[in-house]
């Protein structure tokens, strides 16, 4: 539920630097520039995140440990009694890091797309990078349990995957004794994952529906150990239905490294920074984008993924920068053409 005084919970996106090149980056990160403020400025958009009083913040990018000075920004909105929470790939895990890592953040979440490094090094688009996950939670699996501190998997789900997820309980889940929780959510059509071509990923309706069934949770908690939580999502939220908005609101904000805020979180267009505008003006404004005409029209008629992707293109064309359309023009194609 939204209120319009600030919302349940933020993601800040403090980078887009990363060492990966996802097929499906909503964010498009690595491959544009990093955005990525002062030490001081982090520092200033972290006292404007907590005057809007949040439950959580959520960390993510890109990479967001290849911010220097991470953990004494996530350290200051923790010290306020907001939850920290981290989204990564795992790619940079050490034992110094994992140490800090724990010591800031409550809730940690490495991002693994495939059961095995063929499945997840394809997707990832970078050798190796399943490798450096398994890593990542066989670090967190020895130091996070003292900390108290709760770690797991998430899997973006796509066609190319969506086989994979009964072994992601019976054979990953079990290496980590520790482990807390496994989500699946579908790939939604944002960024990379909206471009044309990039439907032949996006999940079938009978996929959608089997990732959405009662049958399927508890198939999967069935098969994975007793001690991880197992969840899944269509990820249907995130389109921000009109009807849904209207009735329900929106309980989440998302902040761009630079500070702007986005009025809607998956779909491009910013409504002022949190460097130098009133944060819950700017919430407001976000509030009042879900109710332009153009949003409204554009969302009410999506009744597939399809209509979800080409509605995701509109909207971010009609909203985006130019500098963000030049961008989109620019996205390479998908599959990628085989080489001559």
């Amino acid at each position: 539920m939204s209120s319009l005084k600030g919302p349940g919970a933020v993601i800040w996106d403090v980078t887009y630097a990363c060492p990966l090149r996802c097929t499906h980056c909503y964010s498009e990160s690595g491959r544009r520039p990093s955005r990525q403020l002062s030490h001081q400025e982090m520092l200033q958009v972290a006292d404007a995140i907590v005057t809007l009083g949040p439950k959580s913040v959520e960390f993510a990018g890109g990479e967001p440990l290849m911010v220097r000075g991470i953990f004494d920004v996530a350290e200051r909105i923790k010290r306020a009694g907001i939850a920290t929470n981290l989204y990564t790939g795992g790619w940079t895990f050490t034992p110094q890091a994992t140490r800090e890592v724990t010591r800031v953040f409550s809730r940690i979440t490495v991002s693994v797309d495939g059961a095995d490094a063929e499945v997840h090094d394809a997707i990832r688009g970078r050798t190796g990078s399943f490798e450096r996950a398994m890593r990542a939670l066989a670090l967190l699996d020895e130091v996070a349990p003292p900390q108290g501190v709760r770690f797991g998997v998430d899997c973006v789900v796509t066609r190319g995957n969506f086989h994979q997820m009964e072994e992601f309980c019976t054979t990953l889940a079990p290496r980590f004794a520790n482990m807390a929780f496994l989500n699946f959510g579908a790939v939604v059509p944002s960024g990379l994952a909206s471009r044309p071509g990039f439907e032949g990923e996006l999940l079938t309706e009978p996929q959608l529906h089997t990732l959405a069934g009662i049958e399927c949770v508890t198939r999967l908690r069935s098969l994975a150990p007793p001690s991880v939580q197992v969840m899944t999502t269509d990820n249907f939220l995130l389109q921000m239905n009109p009807d849904m908005t209207t009735h329900h609101g929106f309980p989440m904000m998302q902040v761009e490294p630079d500070g702007q805020v986005r009025a809607m979180p998956i779909y491009e267009g910013t409504v002022g920074s949190l460097l130098n505008e009133d944060p819950l003006t700017l919430w407001r404004r976000a509030i009042s984008r879900w109710r332009d005409p153009f949003v409204v029209e554009t969302l009410s008629s999506v009744h597939s993924m399809r209509e979800w992707a080409e509605a995701t293109r509109r909207l971010d064309l009609h909203f985006g920068s130019e500098e963000v359309r030049r961008r989109i023009a620019l996205r390479p194609a998908y599959p990628a053409p085989a080489p001559a």
